[in-house]
Parts: structure tokens; C-alpha cells; sequence
């Protein structure tokens, strides 16, 4: 049996919110006394994305208790995102600063969130119970449990409220090279937080990278997509052996050849593994938030009950969109999204 999802409830996103600053790459930033920021972090995107689309939308974060982040709040309010869950603590918010028009895997990348409000929490401060009422769906990324082990330790702890709650989980495999500093490797804590996954979304590098399932060794080189598909089979199939709660594996495929993107991906569920067409562009505006838009039409697409191959076309087709849009999360509605579609021939 396939992913069963309640018919109602809220989607509860779990992750530190970040200010990106936005520098361009030719110093005028400088000149101009002009530094762009963005409203984001992977979850809040998730979030954002969903409230958009109108699904019931819940964030769960650590903000400190002063102006700003009041002015944040009233920012999620104005998005139809539900901030009761929000814990007000800490000192300071945490930022990252990316050189316009990179992405998160570059040294473009400078992260600025020791000590920030998230990362302050500790297992033990936060009513779960009280936290994840009215939830059906509960969302955390990579990205948490790689700040340190202490935020891993708190991950594990809702995480495990969660379940025993019978709330549905999915995880976002996201590697942060930079982020993992605190002496453990992420096969030393992902796969303790991901046997509570009934959706697990990454790449087969991911999996490889956070638990240990191999990827064919002829892949990396190939550029067939034939070969990655294969390769996404094999590491579903794996993924569901090792952790038999999931339901469903999403896999991803973006290639940058200098300007121009390449973008398809993959679903395994019910035995079956499904892919997307291909889409193609020369004209990216911002990367950002493209992999996380791709998560939340995941969520959308099962709440709904959408069919695999409809879940599937849909989130391939937002996170393609996303790469169109300043800012960290999708202003692409439901219906811009579906006539964006590409079918296979």
C-alpha cells in the first residue's frame, strides 16, 4: 500500500528560519550601499509554498522575542502560515550570505548561525504534544540535524513525538558540506532519524552521502538518463528495505552545464518507479528554494491524493517554475504550476 494521508489537518514544517543576504557578484552591492534579503530556510519555504497552494500550513521554528521578529511574524501571517507553534527564545537569528545568481552548493556560500535561537534549543524545552495538535503531516530537512548534535538530538525528539502521534513524516536528504562541523558523520545520525520517514526525497547521491546505500559506479559519469533512473530504482528499492515505514522515495536530477539546466525526477512507490519528462533552460534567475518547492508539491500532491504519476508531474514542474522567481519560496499558484507541465511523449 501506497502513502495514506489523513484528509485533513495541518502541514507542520520544522527548521531554523534564515535571512539570505544577497551580495551580486560584482561589488556593486558595495557602491550602491544596496545588500538584498531574502525571507527563507528550507522548511519555511516548504511552508510557504504549501500556504500558497492552500494546504492548512504550520511552521515551527525559534525566533528571539524583539521587533524584528515581530515584524517576521507578521510577514508569515501575511502568507497564511500558522505561527502559534513558534518558540520565542534565544538571542539572534541565523543568516547565510550567497553571491547572486549561485547556488547552495558553491563557495559563494557563507553561513552565520552559531549561537542563533534554533540552534540554541535543546530536547526537553518543547511540548510536542501541544506543538503538533491538528497536524497530519510533519516536514524536517537534513539541514537541522546538521547544525549539532544537540539539534540532532531535537529532531530526534519531535520526531518521535510525531509518530507516536501517527502523523505522516517526510525528510529532505539536503547535504550542507559546510554545516556537518561538529564531528559526526551524517551516517552517524540521518539513518537514526529517518526509519520514522514515510517520504524520503534527496538524490542517490544523497543516500549514498547520509546512509551508506552505494550508487551504481558508472553513474556519475554517464550523463544517461536511463542510467540515473536505474539508479534511483536500486537506491529506492534500498531505501525501503533498510527502512521499511517508507512509503515513497523522490529522487532528483539537476545538471548545470554552464547556463543551461536539465531537470527531471523520479518517484518510487507501490513497487513502481516513476519519472518525469525533461526540462530544459538557459534563462535560471535564482536557484534557491527550487529543491524545497519540489518537496512541497510532494506534500501537496499526496494531501490531495493525487495519483503518483500526477504528485510526480506536479512537483517537477514547481521546483522547474522556482528557478524563474527571486526569493527563496515560490509565488506560483496551483493552476500556473499545472499548465507548466511537461508530459512525456
Amino acid at each position: 500500500m501506497g502513502l495514506q494521508v489523513d484528509a485533513s489537518g495541518a502541514v507542520l514544517t520544522f527548521g531554523e528560519m534564515l535571512l539570505r543576504i544577497c551580495p551580486d557578484g560584482d561589488s556593486n552591492w558595495l557602491k550602491e550601499n544596496n545588500l538584498p534579503v531574502y525571507v527563507g530556510g528550507a522548511e519555511l519555504n516548504v511552508a510557504t509554498a504549501l500556504a500558497k497552494w492552500e494546504i492548512e500550513s504550520k511552521y515551527f521554528t525559534a525566533l528571539p522575542a524583539n521587533g524584528m521578529s515581530a515584524q517576521l511574524i507578521g510577514y508569515l501571517h501575511q502568507r497564511n502560515i500558522d505561527t502559534s507553534a513558534i518558540y520565542h527564545g534565544g538571542s539572534r537569528l541565523g543568516l547565510f550570505f550567497l553571491t547572486k545568481g549561485s547556488d547552495m552548493k558553491h563557495d559563494a556560500l557563507i553561513y552565520d548561525r552559531a549561537h542563533s535561537a534554533f540552534a540554541e534549543l535543546k530536547p526537553g524545552m518543547i511540548n510536542w504534544d501541544e506543538v503538533l495538535a491538528g497536524v497530519r503531516w510533519f516536514h524536517f530537512s537534513a539541514i537541522c540535524p546538521a547544525l549539532t548534535q544537540q539539534t540532532a538530538d531535537l529532531c530526534e525528539e519531535a520526531l518521535i513525538a510525531a509518530s507516536r502521534l501517527g502523523i505522516t513524516i517526510s525528510v529532505d536528504m539536503n547535504y550542507r558540506a559546510k554545516l556537518w562541523q561538529y564531528g559526526k558523520d551524517p551516517k552517524e545520525i540521518m539513518p537514526r532519524l529517518v526509519k520514522y520517514c514515510d517520504l524520503i526525497m534527496g538524490n542517490v547521491w544523497a543516500s549514498e552521502k547520509m546512509l551508506d546505500i552505494p550508487v551504481t559506479p558508472d553513474v556519475s559519469e554517464s550523463g544517461q538518463k536511463s542510467l540515473y533512473l536505474k539508479s534511483a530504482l536500486l537506491s529506492s528499492e534500498e531505501i525501503m528495505k533498510q527502512y521499511p515505514k517508507c512509503k515513497a522515495v523522490a529522487n532528483t536530477f539537476r545538471f548545470d552545464g554552464g547556463k543551461d539546466i536539465n531537470y527531471y525526477c523520479a518517484l518510487y512507490t507501490d513497487g513502481h518507479l516513476y519519472h518525469s519528462a525533461e526540462y530544459q533552460t538557459d534563462a535560471m534567475i535564482d536557484k534557491v528554494g527550487s529543491g524545497d518547492c519540489f518537496m512541497a508539491g510532494l506534500i501537496y500532491g499526496f494531501c490531495n491524493q493525487l495519483a503518483a504519476v500526477e504528485v510526480l508531474d506536479f512537483a517537477t514542474a514547481a521546483a522547474f517554475e522556482k528557478l524563474f522567481i527571486w526569493g527563496d519560496a515560490t509565488t506560483s499558484t496551483v493552476e500556473q504550476i499545472k499548465n507548466a507541465i511537461k508530459y512525456e511523449n
